[in-house]
């Protein structure tokens, strides 16, 4: 393998994190609004915050499908984009031009048909549970404080998937600075309301977790409505909401994107639904294990969207050059990004482990919580690399719309494994909440090894193709 120097990747560097900043801004911002959610809500009373864990542990597992199931329009748009630009490039007709801007409207289109779908099965997974949030044995308290928050994030859910779609929709045309300063405004909207609702400043009254729900609900339906209007505001982008007509919405490609975001949300499913699960088995335990498995949580997931960021800006680059049929630049975008990734995983890591004495009294003073999230961070800090490289590789083979092998790979990994493993290590040998952050660690090192090993394999192909023509 040919070994390049830092000069002859700076070039890629530079481009990935032009496009990775904005969505990590953008991710490290919804992360905060779910730091401070815990962090307010932990010094209104550890019940309210074991009831909001508890609430967005059932909530995100379905959000998360949700979520990754829009992202394959993401790769789609990136790839046509790249076309657009190299056919731009080399002064072709505007008639094959007109053609990738139609392609583009219709995935447009279809993808609002397709998030439509994807908001109402959500809501019919989502709102029988309702009823039920005291049947998950958790203790009794924390269900019934539980309840009104959950009912009041359920009702977000079709604004902020079309805020997700919207979001994925311009990072495929190569946009990520939109999301960014929309995500961090209404963030920063959410955690002033936080400070209004849960405490009763400015004459409101205390409601606790209820008010970090109202917060929430309010903040996520201002998300899209700010994304449709700077989507008009520009010509670039204007051009496609007045294109969309009804006859360009077609079963065939709403079934593409199904059989593209599906596998993608499955993938997210999965480990959505490992960590949902942790924190219903650790509920087991007693509400001071599930309050200080939330606080490790909460800072892995702080971690892990800077990842997230990078890994969107991988397939977003991955995808347009692929789009060009440059499988070099393909390659060398993809090696940048797990270099950065490595160096956010080590930052990460040293701020959890370093920082494992101070970091609990940021969200709670409880005596007994403490020193069990001092443990758990420890082991969140090893986490990270597994973490960070399984999400560039899926992102690496999102780019190149390989999506269905490594859906069967995350689900071997995080519920074949995982949990088996997590359920051993925590009752019958006795390690507690430890044993289930230690098969986190084991569970994530399978993907972020498979995942790379497939896109060496699946580039090599597409190069192989490529000479063959």
């Amino acid at each position: 393998m040919m070994a390049y120097s830092f000069r002859t990747y700076l070039p890629y560097y530079k481009r990935n994190l032009k496009v990775a900043f904005p969505v990590m801004l953008s991710q490290f911002g919804a992360a905060m609004v779910g730091l401070a959610d815990s962090i307010m809500v932990g010094h209104y009373g550890t019940t309210d915050l074991a009831a909001v864990s508890f609430s967005n542990a059932l909530f995100f597992t379905v959000m998360v499908f949700a979520m990754g199931a829009v992202m394959g329009i993401t790769p789609l748009v990136g790839h046509v984009h790249g076309r657009l630009e190299k056919l731009l490039e080399q002064g072709t007709t505007e008639e094959e031009i007109a053609h990738k801007h139609e392609q583009i409207t219709s995935y447009l289109a279809n993808g609002l048909v397709f998030m439509a779908l994807m908001s109402l099965f959500s809501l019919a997974l989502l709102a029988p549970c309702i009823p039920f949030l005291d049947s998950f044995g958790q203790e009794p308290e924390v269900a019934s404080c539980a309840r009104t928050y959950y009912i009041l994030i359920v009702l977000s859910i079709v604004p902020f998937l079309l805020f997700c779609f919207s979001k994925q929709f311009l990072e495929g045309l190569g946009n990520t600075f939109v999301a960014m300063v929309i995500t961090i405004g209404c963030n920063l909207l959410n955690i002033f309301l936080n400070w209004l609702f849960i405490f009763g400043h400015w004459g409101c009254h205390a409601m606790g977790a209820t008010g970090a729900g109202w917060a929430s609900l309010i903040a996520r339906t201002l998300m899209p409505v700010c994304f449709i209007i700077a989507m008009l505001c520009k010509a670039d982008w204007r051009q496609y909401i007045i294109a969309m007509r009804a006859r360009l919405i077609t079963r065939r490609e709403v079934e593409h994107l199904l059989a593209i975001g599906t596998p993608i949300g499955l993938q997210s499913f999965a480990e959505a639904f490992l960590f949902t699960a942790s924190f219903v088995i650790i509920g087991w335990i007693n509400k001071e294990a599930l309050a200080a498995h939330h606080i490790a949580n909460q800072m892995a997931d702080l971690t892990f969207m800077l990842a997230l960021g990078i890994g969107s800006a991988t397939t977003i680059r991955v995808s347009h050059q692929l789009g060009k049929g440059d499988l070099h630049a393909v390659r060398m975008a993809s090696n940048a990004s797990i270099h950065l990734c490595l160096l956010m995983n080590t930052i990460g890591a040293a701020i959890m482990i370093f920082g494992r004495n101070y970091i609990p009294y940021i969200f709670t003073n409880d005596p007994e919580v403490v020193p069990i999230a001092s443990t758990l961070l420890i082991i969140a800090g090893t986490l990270q690399y597994a973490d960070g490289l399984q999400c560039i590789g899926a992102a690496m083979l999102r780019g190149i719309q390989d999506v269905r092998v490594p859906m069967r790979i995350a689900l071997f990994a995080y519920i074949g494994v995982a949990l088996p493993l997590g359920l051993i290590l925590t009752f019958p040998l006795g390690l507690g909440a430890k044993g289930m952050w230690i098969a986190f660690v084991i569970a994530l090192a399978i993907p972020a090894v498979l995942f790379h090993i497939r896109f060496n394999r699946q580039l090599k192909q597409l190069q192989y193709e490529q000479q063959s023509v």
